[in-house]
């Protein structure tokens, strides 16, 4: 097994690099570890990640079931002064998680209909019994064809629990 055609890397050594990858051991060390240069186990790196989103975009779909759906803000703290919900300058990571399953995450522009109801679709079924809070990129889900569309109101501290809402 090579991990690529033409290498000259053997199988073995492909395996030892791929146990350091798997222990995130970074890409210095393991050239020194390994003996290689560090551009040839950067190579490897990227060629691995690549075959691990492969798959994961293969094997993506979350299908039937309980999907709950947020959307999260990651960055520096707020900065006085600056009207909105001081999301400015921060990453928005969109996720989906079928209870008891599976996790999809994806990095978003924003946080509207256009951007989140594809990535939705692609990846659930509309059969599905889907939970989300009251942002407005949310509402209608109906309309899109999904059958059971439940709402959590975190302002006045609700919770799923199972297919209840929950007051805290």
């Amino acid at each position: 097994m090579s991990y690529k055609k033409r290498s000259r890397i053997s199988s073995k050594k492909f395996r030892e690099i791929l146990r350091l990858f798997l222990l995130d051991i970074e890409a210095t060390k393991v050239s020194k570890i390994t003996n290689l240069f560090r551009q040839c186990i950067n190579r490897m790196f990227k060629y691995i990640r690549l075959i691990i989103s492969e798959h994961f975009e293969e094997n993506s779909i979350l299908g039937v079931g309980e999907i709950e759906l947020d959307e999260s803000y990651f960055g520096a703290k707020r900065v006085k002064g600056i009207r909105g919900r001081g999301a400015r300058g921060k990453t928005i990571v969109f996720g989906m998680l079928k209870r008891g399953d599976r996790v999809y995450t994806q990095i978003v522009r924003n946080c509207s209909v256009s951007e989140l109801l594809p990535i939705i679709e692609e990846n659930t079924d509309k059969d599905s019994v889907l939970y989300t809070d009251y942002w407005k990129s949310y509402d209608g889900l109906v309309d899109y064809g999904y059958k059971q569309h439940y709402r959590v109101k975190h302002s006045e501290n609700q919770f799923a629990d199972g297919r209840i809402i929950s007051m805290l």
